[in-house]
This record gives structure tokens, C-alpha cells and sequence, in this order.
């Protein structure tokens, strides 16, 4: 393959990659503030949801753990198969975290009464904690955000074969990715004692 012909099939990664990551926290963003009862459809909340996509996040981790240890032991398939789960574990995530917002209220950390509204005594108790909480929630948002693009990137240089510039930004995306999953297991642990039952 010529290097015209490379440059070629890099450009039209490149634009696919940047459309998807742009299209998907968008769409994301758009179905988190629509419930389906507000269309008439009565579902019931998939309060089962979030237990289950928290695992995913805390699978997610290992497996990219597994999968760096994996590559600097040279087992470059294991490796290849690893990340290709932890991409599949992330796209499940992100389906039940979209159909579970969809049909259940946002829960707010420290809604002890689970009324929708953390009064005066509600702070007092979860005090400092809720600052810690949005932190890490925050964080978290916006590098769910920045590590779509740099994930796609990173897994696009490695189907290209192109292991040069693969290990190069893999040495960034790694991090902000793990970083991602486990936030992900954390904010789940934090606001879990507040989901209505």
C-alpha cells in the first residue's frame, strides 16, 4: 500500500472518529433529559441497571490492566482480544446507562428521603462528602467525553497496523481510560445509598 493510499484510509478514519465522538456524547446528552413517560410510554425504571453497569466499569478496568501486562509480556493477541472486550464492555455500559436514565429520575447525592430536593439536614449529613462526590462525578463526565475519541484513535492505528503511533497515544489513552472505569465503580458506590428502593 502506497503512502497516498495510507494517508487516504487514515483521513477517512480520522473523520468517521471525530463524527462518532462528537455524535455520541450529544445523543447521550439529549436522551439523558427525555424519560419514555413523557412520550406515554409506561416502563418500569431499570433500577437493576446500575449495580450491573458498575460491574462493567470495574470489568472494564481489569481488563485493560490485564491487557498492558499482557503486551509487555509480548502476547500481542491476548492483548488485541483483551482490548477488543474492554471496547465491547464499554459500548454495553453506555446502552444500560442510556436505557436505565431513560426510564428512571436522576438520583441526587445525599436525597436521603429520596424527594427529589437534598434540604439543609441532607447536607449537614453528607457534609464534605458531596463536594468529594461531585469531583470525581465531574472529572469523570468530562473524560468519559475525551477518552471516546482517543480510544477510537488509539484502536484505529492498531487495525491500520500502524504500531508506532498506536503506542504512542495508547500511552495516553490508557490512563484517562482507567481512570474512567474506576470513577465509574466509584461514583456508583457514593450515590447507591441514595437510589429509591
Amino acid at each position: 500500500m502506497s503512502k497516498k493510499e495510507i494517508n487516504s484510509i487514515d483521513t477517512k478514519f480520522n473523520n468517521l472518529i471525530m463524527v462518532v465522538s462528537i455524535l455520541i456524547p450529544l445523543i447521550v446528552a439529549v436522551l439523558f433529559s427525555v424519560k419514555l413517560k413523557d412520550f406515554g410510554i409506561d416502563v418500569e425504571p431499570l433500577t437493576f441497571l446500575p449495580p450491573i453497569y458498575a460491574t462493567i466499569n470495574g470489568i472494564t478496568a481489569l481488563l485493560l490492566i490485564a491487557a498492558v501486562i499482557s503486551i509487555k509480556n509480548g502476547k500481542r493477541k491476548l492483548h488485541e482480544n483483551l482490548m477488543t472486550t474492554a471496547i465491547m464492555c464499554s459500548v454495553v455500559f453506555l446502552i444500560m446507562y442510556v436505557a436505565y436514565h431513560l426510564t428512571a429520575d436522576s438520583t441526587k447525592f445525599g436525597d436521603v428521603n429520596h424527594d427529589g430536593i437534598v434540604d439543609e439536614v441532607e447536607l449537614a449529613k453528607v457534609g464534605v462528602w458531596r463536594i468529594v462526590y461531585f469531583l470525581i462525578l465531574i472529572s469523570h463526565i468530562i473524560l468519559s467525553i475525551v477518552i471516546i475519541p482517543l480510544v477510537l484513535f488509539t484502536f484505529a492505528r492498531a487495525l491500520a497496523e500502524r504500531f508506532d503511533k498506536h503506542k504512542k497515544l495508547a500511552k495516553i489513552t490508557f490512563p484517562i481510560w482507567l481512570y474512567v472505569a474506576i470513577t465509574g465503580v466509584l461514583v456508583f458506590l457514593m450515590i447507591s445509598p441514595y437510589y429509591a428502593k
